[in-house]
């Protein structure tokens, strides 16, 4: 097995398990995962998911700021709220996601060696805005999640990574359960 995978596998399971508890220290973990599994996907030539990794560096800093710095009333500061998407923002992230899927599929396909080039664009493109959702707080992150994971699965374990396939068949079962906890914090559910 791969040391890169296995380290990557295991420190991702942290990474998930401290966001699902909302804790601050899961994106300084999570830099150090996407900093691995960008040279396991690199390496496996799915350039998308090793690119996304490398945007992900950037939005996990963006993240981990977004949660320090919480909100803010004048000169308080206070935990940043697990919130909702309205309607209209749901449909764009719906349509930029396809949007992003169809454009770097086609780019993939037309450019590289990819294995798979529209599954890991959409992979990467649902990602990206998984990812931004988690940053603000937004409880769709988890759905969004849910279902990369499941593509995911079915993804790397037919090109034989399969403890890559395991830990996003965990991260799965993972993002259901980020739902259901971060649900019960919204403060609508609170009240």
């Amino acid at each position: 097995m791969d040391p890169f995978e296995i380290a990557g596998s295991v420190i991702g399971v942290v990474g998930v398990a401290l966001m699902i508890r909302q804790h601050l220290w899961a994106w300084p973990v999570g830099l150090v995962q996407v900093l691995i599994y960008a040279w396991v996907f690199y390496r496996s030539r799915f350039y998308a998911g090793a690119m996304l990794q490398v945007i992900f560096f950037g939005l996990l800093l963006y993240g981990w700021w977004s949660w320090w710095q919480g909100t803010r009333t004048g000169t308080t500061r206070a935990e940043l709220p697990v919130t909702r998407l309205n309607r209209v923002a749901r449909g764009a992230a719906l349509l930029g996601g396809l949007g992003i899927t169809l454009g770097l599929g086609a780019f993939l396909r037309g450019t590289t060696d990819a294995v798979l080039p529209y599954w890991d664009a959409f992979i990467t493109a649902f990602s990206l805005i998984a990812q931004a959702l988690q940053a603000r707080k937004k409880i769709e992150n988890w759905l969004v999640w849910t279902v990369v994971n499941a593509v995911a699965v079915g993804m790397y374990a037919t090109q034989h990574l399969y403890l890559t396939a395991a830990l996003y068949a965990v991260f799965l079962v993972m993002a259901v359960l980020g739902w259901r906890v971060w649900r019960r914090t919204e403060p609508e559910a609170a009240g």
